[in-house]
């Protein structure tokens, strides 16, 4: 071997040492860049982990609201929350609807109450439950469904389960049918309580009362629903109002007018003289004040529970929750 092929030996020796050198240090730092990126994908699902209520139930949704629902038709003594209780409760659904799920659940530990996220086994989908956490007074107070999945934008509100019959049904099938919505359900028949105490719609000392005002701070509307029977004075299907405010948003006049179409007769607060308008409903005063749209929805029997008219009135309300819902993306 002549010392120039010596010299050229020592030289492709001495690149592939580099060469593989290089290559050691690169793949060592690509395993170094993997394992961080691995540390942080544990470290923000510890983060989301910590996020979600302790407690969690596989449940059927709509068995498990309806029952607490049908609760009410013992009319077992009601009394409203105190002052404290209430601010406590109210505070407690305010940081749950910020997403701060920790102090929600601290909050509302302090009245009895606890936050519960649900799968519901037909559908898979998840719902945070505000509930009291044993029987009692504070279970008569009521209760609060969210849509864990998806960004509220609308609420249902049923004031008055069991009395007005097939409007605790109406709103678990909206709340199970539409994307990013909320559920309140009052927990006592609308006559258990001393004179009006149980009367959700027409009390600001409730938690019903609480709970909506939170929702309505956060601007999101909402849909109350009531049940009438049917007389001479009463020839409707449906009577829509907007509650303290006179005048009504687009999709009010759209739900009327599809309600209309679909055979009902309906009864248009904003534009004539209707029974029931709502007018002195607590939660749609506080919604003028917090300038939340607020409407008030009464159903015939008919259009409510098993009636003829059913299908007709709750596709139609899906549609209103729909465009609310399409509306906040």
């Amino acid at each position: 071997m002549s010392p120039a092929d010596f010299h050229t030996s020592l030289k492709i020796d001495f690149s592939r040492g580099i060469t593989r050198s290089s290559l050691s240090l690169r793949m060592l730092a690509s395993f170094g860049m993997m394992l961080a990126l691995l540390g942080c994908q544990v470290t923000r699902s510890e983060g989301l982990e910590a996020e979600r209520p302790k407690l969690r139930e596989l449940v059927n949704i709509d068995d498990r609201i309806l029952e607490y629902a049908k609760e009410a038709a013992s009319r077992a003594p009601y009394a409203p929350p105190g002052d404290t209780a209430r601010e406590r409760l109210a505070q407690g659904v305010r940081h749950l609807l910020n997403g701060d799920i920790g102090e929600a659940e601290r909050r509302l530990a302090g009245v009895g109450f606890q936050v519960t996220r649900l799968t519901d086994t037909v559908s898979g989908r998840r719902y945070d439950e505000v509930a009291a956490r044993k029987p009692g007074d504070e279970a008569r107070w009521g209760r609060l469904y969210v849509s864990a999945d998806a960004t509220l934008r609308w609420s249902v509100q049923v004031p008055h389960p069991v009395a007005d019959s097939g409007t605790e049904s109406l709103g678990v099938r909206l709340l199970e049918e539409v994307p990013g919505g909320a559920l309140v359900v009052a927990g006592a028949h609308r006559t258990a309580g001393r004179g009006d105490a149980a009367d959700g719609a027409h009390r600001t000392d409730s938690a019903f009362h609480a709970i909506i005002t939170e929702t309505q701070k956060k601007g999101i509307p909402g849909v109350q629903l009531h049940g009438f029977a049917k007389d001479s004075d009463r020839p409707f299907d449906a009577i829509l109002s907007t509650g303290a405010t006179r005048t009504a948003p687009m999709e009010a006049a759209a739900l009327a007018d599809r309600m209309q179409g679909d055979g009902l007769r309906v009864c248009r607060g904003w534009s004539k003289r209707c029974p029931l308008e709502g007018t002195t409903n607590a939660q749609g005063k506080s919604a003028k004040r917090n300038g939340a749209t607020f409407l008030h929805v009464e159903l015939a029997p008919g259009a409510r529970g098993g009636g003829n008219d059913a299908d007709e009135a709750a596709m139609a309300l899906s549609g209103l929750l729909a465009t609310w819902s399409d509306a906040g993306r």
